[in-house]
């Protein structure tokens, strides 16, 4: 059976962004750090902690490209959401795991062979306890295969703003979004048969994305359901078939 595989963000995502943006920036006040350091053009891939429902569309508002992220298959759940969040730049992920979770790394990886942005959440889910913790390894795989940059990206504020199980954000607050310097696979060319290549990889986001937020680490998977209930550090092989969730 053949894989769905998802366009990503379409002129929808632009065209939202500019009626979007002036209003959240109205709503909210934004402090956008290292946001110079993006190309403006070919593929990237933002990698970002995970505190808010919130972190996703706040990218996709104040980056000025278009931007597509994974989002659990969950909110598909009406005819509605199944055609405008694909259109915004959704890809679906299966959390059941094996060959559905990996149709949205296909997805990704077709988005950024078009040369175009793509955002994860290494984590895999969002963090209630609002601690960070220990990144899976899909965006490695992704950046090691199309051969682009991973740019660390670390969000606080949104927890605030929105926490986990808020159905509505709150009107004012600060958010500040920081963006460090990319995090270049030819580092590793020589090593690509290396599996522990790619835990190398997102071990050094997840120490660029504790350097931004603050937030105190944890050395283990985040649990679906809540972080507070971390499950042990998986195999390496594992890792290495992991893609993350909002």
């Amino acid at each position: 059976m053949n894989a769905t595989v998802y366009e990503g963000a379409t002129k929808l995502q632009a065209r939202a962004r500019r009626v979007v943006r002036p209003i959240a920036n109205a709503l909210w006040k934004f402090e956008l750090v290292g946001f110079d350091r993006l190309p403006t053009s070919g593929p990237a891939i933002l990698c970002a902690n995970h505190i808010s429902f919130l972190d996703s569309a706040f990218l996709m508002i104040q980056v000025p490209r278009n931007i597509s992220f994974v989002g659990k298959s969950e909110y598909m759940d009406s005819w509605k959401t199944r055609y405008l969040f694909p259109a915004l730049g959704m890809i679906p992920i299966d959390r059941s795991g094996g060959e559905k979770s990996q149709e949205a790394l296909q997805s990704a990886e077709s988005v950024l062979r078009r040369g175009e942005l793509f955002g994860i959440f290494p984590e895999g889910t969002r963090s209630r306890d609002g601690m960070l913790y220990r990144g899976k390894t899909g965006a490695a795989r992704l950046a090691m295969k199309v051969n682009c940059p991973i740019y660390p990206v670390g969000i606080t504020g949104t927890a605030e703003i929105q926490p986990p199980d808020a159905a509505l954000p709150k009107v004012g607050g600060r958010v500040r979004i920081e963006i460090a310097r990319p995090i270049m696979p030819e580092r590793y060319a020589s090593r690509h048969d290396d599996h522990l290549v790619l835990r190398e990889m997102i071990d050094e986001v997840m120490f660029e994305i504790r350097s931004m937020t603050g937030q105190e680490y944890r050395n283990v998977y985040a649990s679906k359901g809540s972080s507070a209930q971390a499950r042990p550090m998986e195999s390496a092989n594992q890792g290495n078939s992991e893609s993350s969730q909002t």
